[in-house]
């Protein structure tokens, strides 16, 4: 008997489906067992950074259950994730079962009579766990050893920044990390690059025009000179560019008497195929992104979704950052598209997508479906999915169905009509010649496609009917909702796939960040944190160094630096930062003013937190020891049920919905307000 040793039960489950027991027993340990203790540091400084890890509290008896496993069977088959995690816990589990030798900071195996395997598969099918089973690999230590340096720094950074903001602050609740703080940071630039953009007004001026049928077109130029201006600010995070015209209310009148009585031609039309091609197969990061943007999943529910899915063998792993697809895949998909669509839209040769992220690993694949015959989950088959689990699952079937279909061809048709007095207008219509993978990526867009067939030639004369202007503002910078945070912290080389989510969460969960409808902007107490670890650490909680710190653990888990010499070249600089901030005693003050009284003493109410959330407090506490929960109102909404306001409230995820100010007494509740009248 073979013990085979995963992380869940559902995925134990799904292993016992496809083995159908015979020579294996499949154990889940229900995740990490063995981690670094939560009340002290935990590491040795002066002997190479040595983590002293201990059995987590409630995996005592699982590690009980494992070792007596681990006795009674004579083969191991290591079968975690295939990412570091995974290989970590993988190397914590051979630990406890006393087949690896640990003489830090080098790892080796311990000559036992037991044989230990290491499986490592991309989706849990009957064919990936055979051909896994039948070519068993080594523990991949590098691996290993770039987690556990991941594991050490977020410590050191978590448990020595941390106890300064409880003294600066006053709330032993408070928290910075590593890649956390620069996630809030984000943030909390961005919200001063708002206010700190200042807002045009300008026009953009329109003319309809006939010749036996009307088009409207843009004015764009007089002599040759454009009116539109592109502009470009420096942000914290990259390059903004916003537009505005040179049309004013000062020049609108003079523009608008010199177009009347005008003569007008079609002085020139542009017609061109452009190619669009599909977008690649997901990774963890655009599954995110289209989770948020399609349904409003938050990166943590869109996560727990896959993961269900890859754990039931619906889908391959889920935590990648690889654009790759495998052989087999792409010739199923094919013959797929072929018998679905029609052989004019399948590709003659398959269609591969270069990875643009440094840290992607060649060796793995990105996220599609296993079965190219399940095209959808049917909900009932399996109780445990839902139809949330079928939206995620419809998502990547035919994305990644689609990046193996043939492009789609568009005529892009542009008509320029130019005045005696030299001003040009200019009318954009859009076809679809051939719609290829939009057929499946998005077929309600050549459903509802109109086209205003053009039926001009260079020369014709027109005659302008009337002008229109519309005034607009110039946009600054918009906030961060869960999607665009995402891709700027992979763009920017910000933490790894697996972590957004609950990085994400976190600095919700502490207060730092909160939600306006579906954009992050920051609290007080965020802001203020921010502000003084990026003057007080100005080296560390930086872009470039936290996405320099990801490349050398990426470097280590290829086995190409050593993770010593990476804890150490952190350490050195970080301890002296560490010490004259120590010896700052500075305070801030994170309460929030606001117009309301104390209901106890008339004094005024201030705004405080707990790790809790917000909530009202007397400006004259200790004497007077008032508080009252913190509940923002909704202008224009009442409760449908007993007629009182509507505020919002949050769950014990944190996830936003409406709730009635009278509350316990009536207990209607809102997802969205759209539903409340």
């Amino acid at each position: 008997m073979s013990l085979i040793i995963v992380e869940s039960p559902t995925k134990a489950r799904t292993f016992n489906r496809i083995l159908k027991g015979g020579d294996y027993f499949v154990f889940a340990t229900m995740g990490h067992i063995r981690d670094l203790p939560a009340d002290k540091m935990a590491i040795d400084f002066e002997n190479n950074f040595k983590p002293d890890y201990v059995i987590i509290n409630n995996k005592k008896k699982v590690v009980d259950q494992l070792k007596k496993l681990g006795k009674e069977n004579q083969e191991i088959i290591l079968a975690t994730d295939l990412d570091r995690e995974g290989e970590s816990i993988s190397y914590h589990i051979a630990y406890l079962l006393g087949l690896i030798k640990e003489s830090w900071p080098d790892f080796s195996y311990k000559k036992t009579a037991k044989k230990l395997k290491r499986i490592v598969f991309h989706e849990i099918t009957s064919n990936a766990l055979k051909e896994a089973l039948e070519k068993p690999v080594e523990l991949r230590f590098d691996l290993v050893k770039a987690q556990q340096a991941r594991r050490i720094l977020d410590r050191i950074v978590g448990y020595e920044i941390s106890p300064l903001l409880w003294k600066k602050m006053g709330k032993n609740w408070l928290s910075a990390g590593r890649v956390q703080t620069v996630a809030l940071r984000l943030i909390v630039e961005r919200e001063k690059e708002i206010n700190n953009f200042k807002t045009e007004n300008y026009l953009q001026v329109y003319g309809i025009f006939i010749n036996g049928e009307e088009f409207k077109a843009k004015l764009i130029k007089k002599d040759d000179v454009d009116y539109e201006i592109k502009t470009k600010i420096q942000l914290f995070d990259g390059e903004y560019q916003f537009t505005k015209t040179s049309i004013t209310k000062d020049n609108l009148s003079g523009i608008l008497e010199d177009l009347k009585g005008e003569k007008y031609l079609i002085s020139d039309i542009n017609e061109t195929i452009v190619n669009r091609y599909p977008p690649p197969p997901y990774t963890t990061s655009l599954l995110q992104q289209d989770g948020f943007h399609r349904f409003g999943f938050s990166s943590k529910q869109t996560m727990r979704l896959a993961q269900d899915l890859y754990e039931r063998g619906y889908i391959t792993y889920h935590r990648t950052d690889s654009f790759n697809l495998a052989t087999h895949f792409v010739f199923k998909a094919k013959d797929y598209i072929v018998q679905k669509y029609g052989k004019e839209f399948a590709l003659e040769k398959p269609r591969g997508y270069r990875n643009k992220s440094k840290m992607a690993q060649e060796a793995h694949e990105a996220i599609r479906p296993t079965k190219l015959e399940r095209e959808e989950i049917k909900i009932g088959e399996d109780k445990k999915l839902t139809k949330n689990h079928q939206k995620i699952y419809q998502l990547i079937f035919n994305r990644a169905v689609a990046t193996q279909m043939k492009e789609a061809q568009v005529k892009q048709i542009k008509v320029f009509i130019k005045s005696s007095k030299n001003y040009l207008f200019e009318a954009d219509y859009q076809e679809t010649v051939f719609p290829g993978f939009l057929k499946v990526l998005n077929p309600a867009s050549l459903e509802k496609e109109k086209i205003q067939q053009v039926n001009y030639k260079i020369g014709t004369n027109l005659t302008l009917k009337e002008t229109s202007n519309e005034e607009l503002t110039t946009k600054p910078p918009y906030r961060y909702n869960e999607a665009t945070l995402i891709k700027s912290l992979e763009e920017k080389g910000i933490g790894r796939p697996s972590t957004y989510a609950p990085i994400i969460s976190l600095i919700q969960e502490k207060n730092y960040i909160e939600k306006d409808f579906r954009y992050f902007k920051p609290t007080k107490l965020g802001d203020v944190i921010s502000n003084y670890l990026s003057k007080a650490f100005p080296s560390l909680f930086t872009i470039d160094f936290t996405a320099k710190m990801e490349d050398d653990l990426d470097k280590v888990a290829e086995g190409q630096e050593k993770f010593v010499d990476l804890l150490q070249n952190f350490f050195t600089p970080f301890k002296k930062e560490l010490e004259a901030m120590k010896n700052d005693h500075q305070v801030f003050d994170v309460e929030e003013k606001v117009d309301e009284k104390c209901p106890k003493c008339g004094s005024d109410m201030v705004v405080r937190y707990s790790r809790f959330g917000k909530f009202y407090a007397c400006s004259k506490y200790p004497t007077c020891k008032s508080t009252k929960p913190f509940l923002k109102p909704i202008p224009n909404k009442v409760c449908p049920l007993c007629g009182g306001g509507i505020v919002v409230r949050f769950s014990r995820t944190r996830k936003r919905f409406y709730g009635c100010t009278n509350y316990p007494n009536c207990k209607f509740s809102a997802w969205t307000l759209a539903s409340i009248k």
